[in-house]
């Protein structure tokens, strides 16, 4: 574990671990905000699903 977490922060691999951190995040949130559309085109609003995002 000590070996894998000093390869970890060497300065040539930080900017890759950024990216895998960001990548994950900004899937999560895209899947999330997916799921609140889908909620309100059921329940027939899908007129505010913009509204939502210009706010």
């Amino acid at each position: 574990m000590q070996h894998f977490l000093h390869i970890l922060s060497l300065p040539d691999n930080i900017p890759i671990i950024i990216m895998m951190v960001s990548v994950v995040y900004l899937t999560w949130l895209s899947f999330s905000e997916a799921r609140k559309n889908d909620k309100l085109t059921e329940e027939g609003k899908a007129d505010q699903i913009y509204r939502r995002m210009v706010e």
